[in-house]
């Protein structure tokens, strides 16, 4: 967690949250129940997880908490971190999970290195065994803390029950603050049954060393919008960073005052309504041709909020040699990591959108942005009309996420998994409200969506979730339909099965001779197996189906599966190939 030195010339533009903290209660607790007191001082109503040996004492502790805590016994512990992750990324608050040690931990892996890439704020609590067996190859002991180093923000192991006030506050400030991020605590099984003196709980308002959010340079602000003033082919490219901030309202203000088209990355899609007039689209290796072509003939890119990602730029060499960089982050780490820029503005974007909309003219650019609605309409008359309405037998997966549209008016929070699916997706789904689009990003973790529904419908109780997975992705975490069974979880399920790992076969067409290795998956029957959990589906293969089939599944009292079956080989354009710049991207 290196932080970045401040400068002593610079100005310091920062807000501090008042500090909340318990009464002091000069009481005897056990670390257990030190445990749950922190949990409840931080607001936290709900944890996912799964219990075993080592945090057996935490779960007794549980016991006399449960008109305070909720426990969402998820069906494995990836399972359980991955609804933690949806119900963060839904609510804008910390997700908790608790596992045990041993498999336990280990199994929360995949969802901390997810968690880490994707700025997912986590409190991962995991039992560990007695202090006096550490070291000792024991029954289920494993050193999660050099495991876990690399995918955490921050990790620590609790021996003593004494610290657990302390250490747990500076998790949940962490886990937050700046760049959110997932944080492990390892609670060995000794500091779980041990009693102390317990004074209260206080929330965790600064650590030494720590600076979550880095210097605002007014300077460079200033200079950024100099730049932006002489543009006259501005775009902005936007990410995730803008909801992690909160920053939706600036972030619009600052578009509609400089009247700049701007396009998004994945994890950004949803900050800014689908429909508005300055949203031209997605960015990337399945993005609109407009942004990906013009990102070679814009003068100056303003990126918001998103780090450069491979799938963003394609070959860094072919990548906006022309343009002038203004880059707004966070994480000063970001700045310069993969594209050079022209000016850096560090800081949390609700803070710097402001400072720079005020030093911006009020402009259009209407001539630049007809460049990019020519751009859509090329896209619309060789993809896009093809996939929303086509004329072949086959269905497609585009035309299922413009019936789901018609059903859900932009209103809904969609969950993708990873895939073709996933892809078509975020071309075409329609969002209203910000934190409405949950997938895996840098990682591309299959099995996710279904257990992050979950987590987001519990983030998000009053809004509608549907969980778009492809059949291959949903075999990997399929267990978890016993989660919302028990537990009564409204989520809408929606497999898109072409009967093969559609991604990976569209690459083998592509650029492996039609070689089709390992990619043809037979699946069970999806409506049976959801009949057995106790939850109603139906299968759709024919288009005179399809609308009514999508809407029984959306105004079903309760959850539901509907399985729509697309075609086999369809492929999702456009696309920029592996080693490509985006300037090279193909409409087919």
């Amino acid at each position: 967690m290196t932080q970045p030195n401040a400068m002593a010339t610079d100005t310091i533009l920062s807000t501090a949250p008042a500090a909340a903290s318990t009464a002091p209660s000069p009481r005897t607790l056990t670390g257990a129940e030190a445990v749950c007191e922190a949990l409840i001082a931080e607001g936290v109503k709900t944890i996912f997880g799964y219990p075993g040996g080592a945090i057996m004492p935490i779960y007794d502790a549980l016991y006399g908490y449960t008109d305070r805590l909720e426990h969402v016994l998820v069906r494995h512990e990836q399972g359980g971190i991955h609804a933690a992750q949806g119900y963060a990324r839904s609510s804008g608050r910390t997700g908790v999970v608790f596992a045990t040690s041993g498999p336990g931990a280990t199994n929360l892996v995949t969802g901390l290195a997810d968690a880490m890439i994707d700025s997912t704020p986590l409190v991962c609590i995991t039992g560990q065994v007695f202090a006096h067996l550490l070291g000792t190859d024991a029954f289920q002991e494993t050193d999660v803390i050099n495991i876990t180093t690399p995918i955490t923000k921050w990790n620590h192991q609790v021996t003593d029950a004494a610290e657990l006030p302390t250490v747990l506050a500076k998790a949940f400030y962490i886990a937050a603050s700046g760049r959110p991020g997932p944080v492990l605590i390892d609670i060995a099984k000794n500091a779980q049954v041990q009693s102390f003196d317990y004074k209260g709980y206080s929330q965790c308002q600064h650590i030494r060393s720590y600076r979550p959010k880095p210097v605002v340079r007014m300077r460079f602000v200033e200079e950024a919008a100099a730049l932006i003033n002489q543009a006259q082919r501005p775009f902005v490219i936007f990410g995730q960073g803008v909801i992690l901030g909160r920053a939706e309202k600036e972030f619009t203000a600052f578009l509609e005052k400089s009247g700049i088209p701007a396009a998004w990355t994945i994890l950004g899609l949803s900050a800014l309504p689908t429909d508005h007039p300055l949203n031209v689209g997605m960015l990337g290796m399945h993005g609109n041709y407009g942004p990906n072509v013009l990102t070679n003939e814009c003068d100056v890119l303003i990126a918001v909020g998103m780090r450069f990602d491979d799938r963003v730029t394609g070959r860094l060499d072919k990548y906006a040699r022309q343009a002038r960089i203004v880059h707004l982050d966070i994480d000063p780490a970001e700045i310069d990591k993969n594209i050079k820029a022209t000016i850096p503005v560090w800081g949390d974007c609700k803070e710097t959108l402001p400072l720079l909309t005020a030093l911006i003219e009020t402009k259009q650019h209407n001539t630049w942005l007809q460049r990019f609605r020519q751009c859509m309409s090329e896209e619309t008359e060789a993809v896009i009309q093809d996939e929303l309405n086509p004329t072949g037998e086959v269905l497609t997966m585009g035309e299922v996420i413009r019936e789901l549209n018609e059903c859900t008016h932009g209103n809904a929070i969609i969950v993708t998994d990873v895939g073709q699916h996933q892809m078509v997706a975020c071309r075409y789904a329609r969002f209203n409200e910000s934190k409405s689009n949950i997938t895996s990003g840098g990682l591309g973790t299959m099995g996710f969506a279904l257990p992050a529904a979950i987590g987001a419908k519990y983030g998000a109780p009053h809004r509608q979730v549907v969980a778009i997975i492809g059949d291959g992705g949903f075999q990997m975490t399929l267990q978890e339909l016993g989660t919302i069974m028990q537990f009564g979880v409204d989520v809408k399920i929606l497999i898109l099965n072409n009967n093969f790992l559609g991604m990976v076969r569209q690459w083998q067409q592509l650029f492996h001779g039609k070689r089709y290795s390992s990619v043809d998956i037979e699946s069970p029957d999806f409506v049976a197996l959801a009949k057995a959990y106790r939850i109603e589906g139906a299968t759709v293969s024919k288009r005179a189906h399809l609308a009514t089939g999508v809407r029984q599944m959306v105004s079903h009292p309760g959850s539901f599966l509907l399985e729509v079956m697309v075609g086999k080989e369809n492929n999702v354009f456009p696309m920029v190939p592996q080693g490509c710049g985006v300037g090279e991207i193909r409409l087919r």
